[in-house]
């Protein structure tokens, strides 16, 4: 065979209903004239749907939030729906107790739930004149509320008042979570993020109906929580990070603040102190915890394992017995965290030794013990839970665990750990347990990853984000965003409920509201992003990869982002803007400060340049203006290289022979059986590949209405075969067929074209032949 095995396919095994669903789905792009969201078009995708076919709800100006009368945490989860409506829609909505049966407006209720909701879900009923929220507690109404704002159109997420109208299609939810614990891990230890950047993160996460933030408190290069018993932890242990910086500590009471500001989403805090290992800011700062009575020097670098606290003496002990007490007084969550993981430095038996006297400080102060899965050596405390992290299908420590009557929490580092990068040019991140695109974080099963533990022990599955390269809030959006909501819904939502194909588009959709928020996201090659198609004026935020910038949201800007924080050197790219046929670049731009220059680059951020513009200081950050030069001809996709410091807001490519757009084969919003493949030498740096007989792509974005000619960029190392170019389906009006014959070589490209008839609807391309392995296919353009 030419290349590896291909996946498995799934079509075949997903439900007909479950594809029918699925259908519903796949909808073009939002804009403001769109129809409402389909109600399964959410993440994580619900439970159960029941649409109700030409039902839509407007919330009108004067609509009112009615709560469960006597209900303060009813009427808390309301001002939390009116804090989130209001700065969009411009209205009023007055959160109120509810006085009978609600008629009208919106009206969050704890009594008459499915029973089926449990202590977590929902169930949401949409009528033209009513939205209604059931639940049997505060944390199911918080649940559907977060349901309710992906319904309504992502402008709901700006910060200014927006057009609307705000509608949301008509129908029945009934929703509850697969596992009781959906947790993502910050840690806040090789780099430290204060409150509001943890705060944001919180608002983040809720989105997701994600319900634990554990937080990695201490480690070896920071100490980060005020112990009154033990104060130079935080003054001279906290006192750096990884690279040197200044580092920083929590007091007790920001600590609270965060605990307080989680709960009010309904989201656990979990703090971790790790131990024996991960402890040189610790033994740094108090020499009496080494056994040789000397500290050890602060640590600023990366490596791991060689630190240890002393097991043999008793003070380690009272260390470890007060910082737990004063911790667990701080929660009032049911965990705390003693890590336990990569003990390199301390033999087998005194590990055991540590652990087993350990573990009772945290009961002993109603705590449940929490540790990395080789706590699994020590002896079982009380409801203990083993945290996976592994990267393989068995483990000793894990089986051990489990064995002796542990829960497990899943993180295996190969599919969960936000840290590692997504490809090999990722800009940030780690790749030691693998690369980690979207499909790999969403694609496996926490019942089934292990075979050896056994579904009953699974309590949930939680999303570690470790810091070693992280120094910014933006790190952490490009980090977890989109994998976090992928990781989201495999806590969330049914296993019978979940296919890459549907998930992918649902993910696609969050696109704008996440620009709408101003989060930093990776824009996966595997994902159909619900973006306009690039005509006219480009926002600059919709860059496809980036060095150093951050997306900013800005009410002045065209919108309502902008990129900034740009400094010398800085670079955006955008896979799916061709500089080719284009003969002059305009940019709205803002500078304060001393301006700089735009180069205009083709292909990478050192590519050939094609043009340079000046800019100058407008006034002011938030003051606009254009700036404005030619550039000479080129091809392949546009990158903006930054010099100087200001911020930009979006650009135009003008030009006079003005080429129809090249369309990324990999940006396709449905599939049937074809993978997106990584490839240097393809356009955009991805190819769609691994065709077999009768698979078939579709554009919901791309017309064929006045199309007269189709041209393909294609590689065949095999036999070839043909595309059919179809109208609306991939069994639609067949508009025209293209031979492929052999390249030469995979990864050899060439242009087959031919002309299409008169056809209307979104494109669809089939391809037949023989055998399997056709050929591969990079890019296309459909020309008038």
């Amino acid at each position: 065979m030419y290349r590896r095995a291909r996946q498995m396919r799934t079509a075949c095994a997903v439900a007909a209903a479950v594809t029918a669903f699925a259908a519903t789905l796949l909808i073009a792009p939002a804009s403001a004239q769109a129809a409402p969201s389909a109600l399964g078009s959410v993440v994580p995708v619900p439970v159960s749907v029941q649409p109700a076919a030409g039902v839509v709800h407007t919330i009108a100006s004067g609509a009112a939030i009615q709560t469960q009368a006597g209900s303060t945490a009813a009427t808390d989860v309301g001002n939390h729906l009116a804090a989130l409506l209001r700065p969009s829609t411009g209205y009023a909505l007055p959160v109120t107790a509810a006085s009978g049966t609600p008629t009208s407006g919106i009206a969050l209720l704890l009594s008459g739930a499915d029973p089926s909701v449990g202590s977590e879900g929902y169930q949401l009923d949409v009528t033209a004149a009513l939205i209604t929220i059931r639940a049997q507690t505060a944390a199911g109404l918080f649940h559907g509320v977060q349901t309710l704002r992906q319904l309504l159109p992502a402008a709901v997420e700006a910060r200014t008042v927006q057009s609307g109208p705000w509608e949301v299609a008509g129908g029945r939810i009934v929703d509850h979570p697969r596992y009781g614990y959906r947790g993502a891990m910050l840690d806040v230890s090789r780099h430290f993020f204060g409150v509001d950047v943890v705060k944001r993160y919180l608002d983040e996460i809720a989105q997701y109906k994600v319900n634990v933030l554990h937080l990695h408190l201490s480690d070896d290069q920071g100490w980060r929580i005020v112990i009154d018993a033990w104060p130079r932890l935080a003054t001279y242990g906290g006192s750096t990070q990884v690279g040197g910086g200044a580092g920083g500590y929590y007091t007790k009471a920001q600590y609270s603040d965060l605990v307080a500001y989680a709960a009010a989403r309904h989201i656990t805090i979990v703090p971790e102190i790790d131990m024996p290992g991960h402890t040189n800011a610790a033994l740094a700062s108090y020499a009496e915890l080494n056994c040789n009575n000397t500290a050890p020097a602060l640590y600023t670098g990366t490596a791991v394992g060689f630190s240890s606290l002393c097991v043999g003496k008793e003070v380690t002990y009272t260390f470890v017995q007060q910082v737990l007490a004063e911790l667990a007084a701080l929660t009032p969550g049911p965990y705390l965290h003693i890590g336990g993981d990569e003990a390199s430095s301390t033999s087998d038996a005194d590990y055991r030794t540590f652990m087993n006297r350990i573990q009772p400080y945290v009961t002993a102060n109603g705590k449940t013990v929490m540790g990395w899965h080789q706590l699994g050596q020590a002896d079982h405390s009380p409801g203990r839970i083993a945290q996976y992290w592994g990267t393989s299908t068995s483990d000793a420590d894990l089986s051990a665990a489990v064995s002796k009557g542990a829960k497990v929490l899943m993180s295996p580092a190969n599919k969960a750990y936000l840290d590692m990068k997504y490809t090999s040019q990722t800009p940030l991140g780690l790749s030691w347990a693998g690369l980690i695109e979207v499909q790999t974080a969403y694609n496996w099963d926490p019942a089934t990853l292990v075979p050896g533990v056994p579904a009953s022990a699974i309590i949930g599955v939680e999303a570690p984000l470790w810091s070693e390269t992280l120094t910014k809030l933006a790190d952490i959006e490009f980090m977890a965003f989109p994998r976090l909501p992928a990781l989201a819904e495999l806590g969330w939502s049914p296993q019978s409920a979940r296919t890459w194909d549907t998930f992918k588009v649902r993910l696609g959709a969050q696109g704008p509201r996440w620009t709408a928020q101003g989060i930093n996201f990776y824009r996966s090659p595997q994902v159909p992003w619900a973006t306009p198609p690039v005509t006219g004026r480009v926002e600059a935020e919709s860059y496809t990869s980036q060095s150093g910038v951050q997306i900013v949201a800005d009410a002045a800007a065209n919108g309502g982002n902008r990129v900034g924080y740009i400094d010398n050197g800085d670079w955006i790219g955008f896979s799916g803007v061709n500089v080719s046929g284009k003969t002059g670049f305009t940019a709205r731009i803002s500078s304060g400060g001393t301006g700089g220059t735009i180069q205009i680059r083709s292909n990478s951020a050192t590519g050939t340049l094609l043009g340079s513009v000046t800019v100058p200081n407008t006034g002011g950050w938030g003051v606009y203006a254009d700036v404005t030069t030619t550039v000479s001809a080129g091809s392949g996709p546009l990158f903006l290289v930054f010099t100087g410091g200001f911020d930009i807001d979006s650009f135009a490519l003008t030009g006079t022979a003005n080429p129809p757009s090249r369309v990324e084969a990999e940006s396709y919003t449905s599939q049937s059986g074809v993978q997106i493949v990584a490839d240097a030498a393809a356009n955009g740096g991805n190819r769609v590949g691994y065709i077999d007989n009768g698979d078939w792509i579709g554009f919901s974005g791309v017309n064929v209405s006045g199309k007269t000619g189709f041209t393909a960029r294609i590689s065949s190392g095999g036999t070839g075969g043909t595309i059919q170019i179809r109208a609306n389906s991939a069994t639609g009006t067949l508009l025209g067929s293209v031979a492929v014959a052999s390249t030469g070589g995979w990864g050899v490209y060439a242009d087959v074209s031919t002309t299409v008839s008169a056809g209307s609807g979104p494109l669809y391309l089939v391809f037949t032949g023989a055998g399997t392995g056709l050929f591969d296919v990079d890019s296309f353009a459909l020309t008038p």
